[in-house]
């Protein structure tokens, strides 16, 4: 065991069941990893097998359905437990058997619905709340009310699940959820809930739901089985679509943080084993599912409010994959459990490299959430950005060759390194060229800003693997046809990557412009009143990292919204980079392109041709990058084996990027 790391180790209780370490898998969706009739698929137990194998103490699964009768999802989307549940348990107790054989513990979440968070295309029919309110994606769209006899029966369902579950070999059950607004949720705040009948009312009245729920499980198959809670403390609701910032003051409209400890002791006594804690909602989607904007340990004052007043274990999550952090979470006893999510999707072993010293080898996840949430609601498979290999483990492994080859990579990006990486283990001898003196390609610009710290964690995790895996980097090196033909490589793999695009428009060479990568490297400095022409994701976190300084900022884009063209961004992070530049008052013109660039600022021009002035000190240019592929045209036509890869063959994001370039290093 690692001095300072033991805290991590010790074993707790839930219950009646004991878990061998404080470290928890994080319940998340698996879309794409679900059979027909709401089962799991080889790939959904591969998955959960791999994180028990890492280490982690307590795995929570992906929320699974009730039923899908009151509100009926079009499947596959979510597992649900009662649709078959001889198959059910046939595929959930291969599940249980082999994460046990870790010694780990697996809870099963078990959902009541959506609510109005349910977007109407998964739906078939109307969607369901407690009240007649407006769904969250289509405000326009009205939830149906669920009857009292509804609500009945699906308290019956809860006993009905906690008998299969039982059967299927669950350690636990956690309820989803007092968390996030989902259909449970909503019945416990009066912002959604305008019921008369004994599930409304007050506070007491609205946690009816809840409390009938863990007392029927109980019922039916025991005291000593655990039943945990996730709990939002708080819900950032400002109104409907609108959330609350980190520091932001406004009225609560949700759940505020008294409300939410008084629930917690009436659920504590109602017989609720655990809660496994958070914050936020769908108004605040980035609480509920912290991106990169939010900082690590973002739900450590809350929460340390929660443990305060209940005596059962309180579970946390919040962006924890720093060990220090989570370390220091449980010293200061904010909470009982570290809960991680994301973190183990971006590496399953992080307690093993913990626990046996090799920090340095845990491979950081980005908060982008372009792989795993991002992708869910595209109803694309559950993956990670920065580890290809999530959601298909058996599938995506990495075996080693038996006819090892000489493998030249060009260009010492993402893209170079981890095809690099991946070939390296596989036993191939790689070499990297790189023509700059350092390796990270535009991963080091963009971990400029504080916001993205988490970035040049990724670029020293890249430097210390390709060490290990033996790879050569020869830095300051241009490669040309002639240095190929005298290493005479079996294989060529071209990742030159891109370079910004420039501002074609007179005056653009005045010294009061500067591309955004210069400014973010430090090549030029920006005055007090800035405009950002270009709000794609570049422009837009420039812009907040240059308010963030204190300057007056405007972003100029030529659609019509900003971050609408290019990689579609993740829900909660663009929500929450939106909101952040309202917070920091970047003023944003769109439907509008900079005509002229002046000694006092720029000449803006509308779709309708108007012109106006704009004052500024300094214009940035973030008008999207273009790929450099000039050497792969040459390089295709002598070696036969090549391949042109990230932003070299096109220009996407840093999933993309490090994706396909798994991809290939892993089939050479």
């Amino acid at each position: 065991m690692v001095k300072g790391r033991e805290k991590l180790f010790e074993p707790m209780r839930i219950g009646s069941v004991e878990i061998p370490n404080r470290i928890a898998m994080a319940p998340m969706g698996i879309i794409g990893l679900v059979t027909e009739d709401g089962c799991y698929t080889e790939r959904a137990v591969e998955y959960y097998v791999e994180r028990a194998r890492g280490g982690t103490g307590l795995i929570i699964t992906g929320a699974v359905k009730l039923e899908n009768e009151i509100e009926k999802l079009k499947m596959p989307t979510f597992p649900c437990i009662t649709l078959n549940p001889l198959h059910f348990i046939t595929r959930a107790a291969e599940l249980t058997e082999r994460v046990h054989a870790y010694g780990s513990k697996i809870f099963i979440q078990i959902t009541a619905g959506l609510g109005h968070n349910a977007h109407p295309i998964m739906l078939d029919g109307q969607p369901v709340a407690p009240s007649a309110i407006p769904n969250y994606w289509e405000p326009n769209v009205t939830c149906r009310e669920l009857k009292t006899e509804e609500v009945e029966r699906l308290v019956e369902r809860f006993a009905e699940a906690a008998e299969i579950a039982v059967a299927c070999g669950f350690d636990g059950i956690e309820i989803h959820a007092m968390h996030e607004g989902y259909l449970l949720d909503q019945f416990t705040m009066s912002f959604f809930n305008r019921r008369t009948d004994k599930y409304g009312g007050d506070l007491e009245g609205r946690l009816t739901f809840p409390i009938e729920i863990i007392k029927a499980i109980k019922s039916k198959v025991g005291k000593n089985f655990p039943v945990i809670l996730r709990f939002s403390v708080k819900s950032y609701i400002k109104g409907w679509n609108k959330g609350g910032l980190p520091g932001e003051q406004f009225e609560e409209r949700g759940r505020d943080l008294k409300e939410g400890l008084i629930a917690a002791k009436i659920l504590q006594e109602a017989g609720y084993d655990g809660f496994n804690a958070d914050a936020g909602s769908y108004e605040a989607w980035y609480w509920a599912h912290p991106p990169n904007y939010m900082k690590h340990g973002c739900y450590m004052d809350l929460i340390k409010e929660l443990k305060k007043v209940v005596s059962v274990p309180v579970l946390m999550a919040g962006r924890m994959e720093l060990p220090d952090l989570a370390v220091q979470a449980l010293e200061e006893k904010t909470a009982d459990a570290i809960v991680l999510g994301r973190g183990l999707l971006a590496d399953p072993e992080w307690p093993n490299k913990v626990r046996s010293g090799q920090e340095e080898r845990i491979r950081p996840c980005l908060g982008c959430q372009d792989g795993c949430l991002g992708r869910i609601f595209e109803g694309k498979p559950l993956s990670c950005a920065v580890n290809p290999a999530c959601g298909r483990e058996k599938d995506a492994a990495i075996t080693p060759t038996t006819t090892p080859k000489k493998v030249v990579v060009v260009g010492g990006g993402l893209a170079g390194m981890e095809s690099a990486r991946v070939a390296a283990l596989r036993g191939h001898k790689v070499t990297i060229y790189e023509r700059s003196g350092h390796l990270g390609g535009h991963i080091i610009e963009a971990s400029v800003p504080d916001f993205k710290k988490d970035e040049e964690r990724l670029l020293k995790w890249y430097e210390n693997e390709l060490q290990r895996a033996g790879v050569t980097v020869k830095l300051n090196t241009t490669v040309t046809l002639d240095l190929l033909r005298e290493e005479a490589p079996d294989v060529v793999i071209v990742a030159t990557g891109s370079s910004p695009r420039d501002l074609n428009v007179p005056g653009v060479d005045k010294n009061n412009v500067v591309k955004a990568e210069d400014l973010l490297l430090g090549k030029g400095k920006a005055g007090q009143n800035v405009l950002v022409v270009g709000g794609g994701l570049v422009g837009c976190e420039t812009a907040l990292w240059l308010a963030q300084q204190g300057k007056s900022v405007t972003i100029v884009e030529m659609l019509d919204e900003l971050m609408s063209a290019g990689m579609p961004l993740c829900h909660a992070n663009k929500q929450m980079l939106l909101d952040l530049l309202c917070f920091h008052n970047v003023k944003a013109i769109t439907g509008t392109t900079v005509a002229e660039v002046t000694s006092k600022g720029a000449v803006l021009i509308d779709k309708n041709f108007r012109k106006t002035e704009l004052e500024a000190d300094t214009i940035v240019v973030a008008i999207g990058l273009k790929a450099e592929n000039k050497l792969y045209d040459s390089v295709r036509k002598e070696f036969p084996n090549s391949y042109l890869i990230g932003d070299a063959m096109k220009v996407r994001n840093f999933m993309f990027t490090i994706w396909d370039a798994f991809e290939v290093g892993r089939h050479i």
